[in-house]
C-alpha cells in the first residue's frame, strides 16, 4: 500500500514535470531559427534546464517557515526595495524602466513581486478567512497589492500591473468576499481605470487599448502587431505549416514572436490541433495544482497554490487573447514558453513550491487519496 501511494505521488509530480517540459520545449523550437548562430536557442535552452533544476531542488524544501510573520514581512520588504531600485537605477527596454542588472544577469523585479504578493495574501487570508466578510480585510489586502501596483505602473509596465491586480482580486474571491463588497471592488476598479486613463497611461498604452476597440483602424501603425498576429494564427489552419516554416514569424512580419507573440508563431507552425494540445498541457498543470490545493495541509498552502493558478491563468488568458485579437497588447509573456530567464525562473520556483507543499499534505487527505487509488472507496 505504501508503494502504491508513493507511485501515485510520483505520477502526480511526473505528469506535472512532463507538461512543464513539453511546453518549454515547444517554445524553444518555435523561437529557433535552426542555424548554428542562434543565440536565442542556446540561451533559452540554458534557462529551461536551470528552471527545471530549480523546480526539482525547491520541491524538496519544507516551506512551512513561510507561515512566520517576520519571514513574510521580510519578503514583502525585499520585493518593494527591488521595485524601488528599478526606479533609481533600473534599465530601460521598450519604453519601460523595469529591469535590474545583477552582474551579467538582467532581472525583472515585477516577476518576483508576483510570487511574493501571493505569499503575503495567502498568509493574510489564511488567518482571517472566517472574517473575510469584514470590509477592513479587503482594504488591508488591497493596500498590500496597491503599493507594488503603483511602483510597477510608474515604470511603466501596465501588463505586470494588471497581473498584480488580478492576483489580488482572484485571491479575494477565493477567500470568500461578499457580493456587496465585490460590487464595491468592481466600482473602485472602474474608477481607478478612468483616473489612470487621464493621468497615468502613456500615449502608446492608450493607443493599444483604442486599437483593441477598433482593431483595423491603424493596421500599419499601432495595430500592426495585433493584425500580423491574427494573420499568423489564422494561416496555421488545422495542422499548421510545419516547424520552421511559419512565414509570418520567420520572415519577420510578426514582431516579438519569441516573446509576446510566441503563441501566434506556434499556432502558425502547429495549427489549430497543436494550439489545442498546448492549451491542454496548461490544463494539466492547473488540474494537478488544484489537486494539490484540495489536500493542502492548511489554508495557507491551499491559498498559495490557488494564487499560483490565478497568476498563470491570467498570463495565459491575456497573452493568448492578445495573440488572437481579443485582448489589447500588453507585453505579457506566455508562461514557460516565451523567451526570457527572469519569468521562467520565477515560474519554476512557484511550481516547485506547490509540489513541496503537496509533499507534507494532511495525512487524512493522503489516506483518502490512497484509498481512492487502491479502489477502497
Amino acid at each position: 500500500m505504501k508503494k502504491a501511494f508513493q507511485a501515485r505521488i510520483f505520477s502526480f509530480n511526473g505528469t506535472l514535470f512532463l507538461a512543464i517540459a513539453l511546453i518549454s520545449i515547444a517554445g524553444l523550437f518555435t523561437m529557433s531559427s535552426f542555424n548554428d548562430h542562434d543565440t536565442y536557442f542556446l540561451k533559452q535552452g540554458f534557462w529551461i534546464v536551470l528552471t527545471l533544476t530549480v523546480w526539482f531542488l525547491v520541491s524538496a524544501i519544507d516551506f512551512r517557515f513561510l507561515k512566520q510573520t517576520r519571514v513574510v514581512v521580510s519578503l514583502y520588504a525585499l520585493g518593494i526595495v527591488a521595485l524601488l531600485l528599478v526606479q533609481l537605477v533600473g534599465h530601460s527596454a521598450k519604453g519601460a524602466q523595469n529591469w535590474l542588472y545583477l552582474g551579467g544577469f538582467s532581472f525583472q523585479p515585477s516577476d518576483l513581486m508576483k510570487l511574493i504578493l501571493i505569499i503575503v495574501l495567502a498568509k493574510y487570508f489564511s488567518r482571517r478567512h472566517i472574517e473575510i466578510a469584514n470590509i477592513r480585510h479587503i482594504i488591508v489586502s488591497a493596500v498590500y497589492a496597491l503599493i507594488p501596483f503603483a511602483f510597477i505602473v510608474l515604470q511603466p509596465d501596465l501588463g505586470s500591473a494588471i497581473i498584480i491586480g488580478a492576483i489580488w482580486l482572484g485571491m479575494v474571491l477565493i477567500s470568500g468576499i461578499s457580493k456587496k463588497h465585490l460590487f464595491a471592488v468592481l466600482g473602485i476598479g472602474i474608477a481607478t481605470f478612468l483616473l489612470a486613463w487621464n493621468f497615468v497611461f502613456k500615449p502608446y498604452q492608450k493607443a493599444r487599448i483604442m486599437n483593441f476597440i477598433y482593431p483595423l483602424q491603424d493596421v500599419r501603425g499601432t495595430g500592426y502587431n495585433a493584425y500580423q498576429s491574427t494573420i499568423a494564427v489564422g494561416s496555421g489552419g488545422l495542422l499548421g505549416k510545419g516547424v520552421g516554416y511559419g512565414t509570418q514569424s520567420r520572415l519577420n512580419f510578426l514582431p516579438e514572436y519569441k516573446t509576446d507573440f510566441i503563441f501566434a508563431a506556434f499556432a502558425e507552425e502547429w495549427g489549430f490541433i497543436g494550439a489545442t494540445l498546448l492549451l491542454l498541457l496548461y490544463g494539466i498543470i492547473f488540474y494537478k495544482l488544484s489537486r494539490f490545493a484540495v489536500v493542502a495541509e492548511s489554508n495557507f498552502e491551499a491559498l498559495f497554490t490557488y494564487g499560483v493558478i490565478i497568476w498563470f491563468m491570467t498570463h495565459i488568458v491575456i497573452n493568448v487573447g492578445m495573440n488572437i485579437g481579443l485582448m489589447p497588447v500588453t507585453g505579457i509573456p506566455l508562461p514557460l514558453m516565451s523567451y526570457g530567464g527572469s519569468h521562467l525562473l520565477m515560474e519554476g520556483l512557484a511550481l516547485g513550491m506547490c509540489v513541496a507543499m503537496y509533499r507534507y499534505a494532511r495525512a487524512a487527505h493522503k489516506s483518502q487519496m490512497k484509498n481512492e487509488f487502491l479502489g477502497l472507496e
